[in-house]
């Protein structure tokens, strides 16, 4: 259990505390400005758990601030500790727009005031912000006056002492839909050859909920290491992706939205929710399993006499012909000092991207199979014509695959069921394979 939560500004000195129970003192938090400096004095990399004549300092960081939970229990589940304090962080967003020190100093109260509700004798309760924001109506910078009528007074809302406290009652939609974005983004490491180092498949389960009344859900995934059975349990069954494989997969770092129940997962290895309304993510995954590139790209470069280097470059959709990569980027990254660029291209529009010392090629709709090249002559004025020039960035690509899962995940079901409405129901899924954040081809 956490006994105070501080926010302290970027050197550790506390901007305001909130005590919990009464085995810490609010002074205690005067003493992670010095346990900070010391440890930073000794080493580079600073632990997120420091502690001091029994107390326990866990922390995260965010922008220019330190967000902190004191607690003197060695029984204290710290992943529940650093995993509230994040869902914090994320509520702050919500309400403050930017969350650094200035913004917490000018919106103490609002603060104070989700501290109370979020958290109560130093167990985590509310982390919802839709269910928030329904009795902690403040804005940012601007208070709210009480309203002197009880009537009008803003009451917690009844579902907070339900044990769905992530869904209001009484929701209603004329048109009862349920929409499911499976994204799948590939992390890649690639050298000029074409050998892959490494390689990672990032994937998230969207759900964007319009269903009236209390829902309640069943997803089917085709993954051996959630489901036994297969699609023929009768369920509404929805269609599979293109391009998608035919084997099961085994999906690794699994995690759950809270409305998921984990005893239902756990015991039968189904996934059944009564979801939040709006959007939200249902569930994270992650595969480290070899994959081999989607776009994959052969950059050579040629230096010539009087200082100039040419740049070639072939591109390949390595996908299948029935499947189409939109908006597809390949930045190229050249010498600081490069000038004068000249282009040859049989597809896409070339740019010259001076501020990022870089070459722009965008192919707006790359279909499976296809093959196109460029190339580029640019200036050196500032090397010997035999030098040779170094290339410390890679080539970054991005791109997006409608229609196409790279690990071949399916939803086999999706099944919404709504007890006292018994309305009919439209789900609809949707499939995206893109870059992520490291995609990228090596060049030396």
């Amino acid at each position: 259990m956490v006994s105070v939560v501080s926010f302290c500004d970027s050197k550790g000195k506390p901007i305001l505390s909130r005590r919990y129970r009464d085995d810490v003192s609010l002074s205690a938090i005067d003493k992670f400005a010095t346990l900070l400096a010391e440890l930073e004095e000794e080493s580079s990399v600073v632990p997120p758990c420091l502690s001091h004549n029994g107390t326990y300092f866990l922390f995260i960081q965010h922008e220019d601030l330190y967000v902190v939970a004191l607690s003197t229990s060695l029984a204290t589940n710290a992943a529940q500790v650093f995993t509230f304090l994040h869902k914090l962080v994320e509520a702050l967003g919500d309400y403050l727009k930017t969350v650094e020190e200035e913004s917490v100093r000018d919106n103490f109260v609002i603060i104070y005031e989700l501290l109370d509700e979020m958290m109560d004798y130093g167990i985590p309760q509310i982390t919802e912000t839709k269910m928030l924001k329904q009795y902690i109506t403040q804005k940012s910078f601007k208070l709210v006056k009480a309203v002197k009528k009880k009537k009008a007074l803003a009451r917690p809302p009844g579902a907070l002492t339900n044990s769905v406290s992530w869904r209001a009652e009484g929701i209603s939609y004329k048109k009862n839909e349920a929409f499911l974005d499976i994204i799948e983004s590939i992390n890649m490491v690639m050298t000029q050859k074409g050998q892959v180092l490494r390689s990672e498949i990032i994937g998230q389960v969207k759900v964007r909920s319009r269903l009236s009344g209390m829902p309640d859900l069943k997803l089917g995934i085709n993954d051996r290491g959630i489901f036994t059975r297969d699609s023929d349990s009768g369920e509404e069954q929805v269609a599979k992706p293109p391009g998608s494989r035919k084997s099961n997969v085994e999906l690794e770092d699994l995690k759950f939205h809270q409305c998921v129940r984990l005893s239902k997962f756990e015991n039968e290895k189904i996934i059944t929710f009564i979801p939040p309304d709006g959007e939200f993510e249902l569930m994270s995954y992650r595969l480290s399993t070899p994959v081999k590139p989607l776009i994959w790209c052969d950059v050579n470069v040629q230096v010539h006499s009087k200082s100039r280097i040419e740049i070639h470059c072939r591109v390949k959709a390595q996908i299948k012909k029935k499947s189409i990569a939109n908006n597809v980027e390949i930045l190229i990254p050249v010498p600081d000092d490069a000038d004068t660029p000249s282009f040859k291209y049989s597809h896409g529009v070339m740019k010259w991207v001076p501020e990022k010392s870089s070459i722009l090629w965008k192919i707006r709709s790359f279909y499976g199979g296809k093959e196109y090249s460029m190339a580029a002559q640019m200036g050196l004025p500032s090397i010997a014509a035999t030098e040779k020039p170094t290339f410390r960035r890679p080539v970054q690509v991005k791109f997006q695959i409608p229609y196409f899962t790279t690990s071949g995940i399916q939803v086999r079901y999706l099944k919404i069921n709504e007890p006292k409405l018994q309305y009919k129901s439209y789900p609809w899924v949707r499939y995206i394979t893109q870059n992520g954040d490291d995609y990228t081809i090596r060049l030396n």
